[in-house]
């Protein structure tokens, strides 16, 4: 199998790299792609260098199987019927063609069996706090629908990728040398030591793109009429976001119950004993694949109402890991030509 991906360069681009590495992935050759500031650099992956080559409008996507592509979306819309109109299926990253209708969103412990029926030859990869809520409310929606949803996300600095992490790092050291920062570029104020109740831009509900994408991915993925109504939040830990998750099902669940189904469900380890001090924490989270889920309890105020917390990493599961899964689930079922 030929294997395309675009944005080699970027952390979830590399972040591909290891986990197709890791997971064994079929693949016969593998090519980079990327922007001219990246084409030309060099990744090893399984003992040979690969180069990075310029990505242009031609036929180098004529032999590719499957093209991970995670270079933002102004990027994928251009060059979309480049990478698909020879029969490449598109794993997307960006949020380009998350809402269109003849475009799968896909997790595949929720909805796998969407990414068979794909009109463009796109599927797209939901946001990386949709797929990592969604993972663990699929299993509590087989108990019972779930009407509502608050949820509360602290999203990691590696959340608005490589230069953020290093801008937050170098954030603290200015502190330290000098008592003040003086670099923000890629956060509206600073964030080491800070927390900013605000990821991407404001619509005109008030509410961020980023909680409007959890409220709309949501529905999609789970083909549910759920309600969601987030607050997203960027902190300054460096990966895995964390979840504060509130939910409205039709009948009382008891604390077992949703114990029990988070347990046995894919992709969700529990981890909730607080008597011993056991709950998810993003630090142990991060460079592993599920999500952890804990703090599960019932709400004081409705008998209907579940509150727990989740903790996940974002750049394996809530991006290149999902979309990989997308494409192991396309082989097992042969609709990878």
């Amino acid at each position: 199998m030929r294997v395309a991906i675009v944005g080699a360069s970027g952390a979830v681009g590399q972040e591909f790299l290891r986990i197709l590495a890791e997971r064994n992935f079929p693949i016969d050759d593998l090519v980079l792609f990327g922007s001219e500031r990246s084409a030309g650099k060099s990744y090893p992956f399984k003992g040979r260098k690969y180069i990075v080559k310029l990505l242009q409008h031609n036929d180098d996507f004529k032999d590719i199987d499957v093209a991970f592509v995670s270079a933002g979306g102004g990027t994928s819309k251009e060059f979309a019927d480049t990478i698909t109109k020879y029969g490449a299926v598109m794993i997307d990253n960006s949020s380009a063609f998350r809402m269109d209708e003849n475009v799968p969103l896909v997790v595949p412990e929720v909805n796998a069996e969407d990414a068979l029926n794909r009109p463009r030859n796109i599927i797209a990869n939901p946001n990386c706090t949709t797929i990592m809520m969604v993972v663990v409310l699929k299993p509590i929606e087989e108990l019972s629908h779930i009407k509502r949803v608050h949820v509360s996300s602290y999203q990691s600095a590696s959340g608005a990728g490589a230069a953020a992490m290093a801008e937050v790092q170098q954030q603290y050291k200015e502190l330290v040398e000098t008592g003040e920062v003086k670099t923000i570029d890629k956060f509206p104020h600073q964030l080491a030591y800070n927390v900013i109740p605000q990821i991407d831009v404001f619509t005109d509900n008030g509410y961020t793109k980023e909680e409007m994408k959890m409220f709309n991915e949501t529905r999609k993925i789970m083909h549910s009429d759920i309600k969601t109504s987030a607050t997203c939040v960027r902190v300054s830990s460096l990966r895995s976001h964390s979840e504060s998750v509130w939910m409205e099902t039709e009948r009382p669940l008891s604390v077992e119950e949703v114990r029990h189904a988070v347990a046995d469900a894919p992709g969700c380890i529990l981890k909730d004993d607080p008597s011993t001090g056991l709950y998810p924490m993003p630090l142990e989270s991060a460079g592993h694949d599920d999500v952890y889920v804990g703090r599960v309890r019932k709400d004081l105020s409705d008998e209907n109402g579940l509150t727990l917390w989740l903790t996940g990493d974002q750049i394996r599961k809530g991006a290149a890991l999902n979309a990989v899964q997308i494409a192991e689930y396309l082989i097992k079922e042969n609709d990878i030509k």
